[in-house]
């Protein structure tokens, strides 16, 4: 079964954010070992260019020992893919033999160049900017999603 690590910089700290979560964790059950890998975002007091390169660092630190399989960071500049896309993305990566995907969403801050380079892939969901908490809901929606359009459901419409 298809392993996919989702390593996240904090905690999710909304009731409704974490209870969509936890349905689309189950949805995806049936088609993947989804784990959440919650790595802690580092707290500061003052905004700073050298306070932010400090604080994207230290999560970089955070964020290095899960890095397995086909890492795609999430990131702005990334590619964007339509939801069709992304699922035969997937499907292309699983019968090449990739049996572990890790998707990194970064912090307040988002992530380093060094974490962006270690990625195979940097994808974006859209030039706007989203909370990291719902960028988890959004990426493990279109996850599921993803997965319905394989098996052919008529979830996607």
């Amino acid at each position: 079964m298809l392993k996919i690590n989702v390593v996240a910089v904090g905690k999710v700290k909304e009731k409704y954010f974490q209870e969509a979560i936890n349905e689309y964790l189950k949805r995806l059950s049936r088609f993947a070992e989804v784990k959440i890998i919650e790595v802690k975002e580092e707290n500061f007091t003052k905004d700073s260019e050298e306070l932010r390169k400090e604080t994207l660092k230290k999560e970089e630190e955070n964020i290095l020992p899960y890095l397995k399989g086909y890492v795609i960071v999430l990131a702005i500049e990334g590619k964007q893919f339509t939801s069709e896309l992304l699922s035969k993305k997937i499907d292309d990566l699983t019968v090449a033999g990739v049996s572990e995907i890790t998707f990194v969403i970064g912090g307040s801050y988002g992530l380093t160049e060094g974490i962006k380079r270690k990625a195979d892939l940097k994808f974006s969901f859209s030039l706007m900017t989203f909370p990291h908490t719902l960028a988890r809901v959004i990426l493990l929606e279109q996850l599921y999603r993803g997965f319905m359009i394989k098996a052919g459901s008529t979830y996607h419409k």
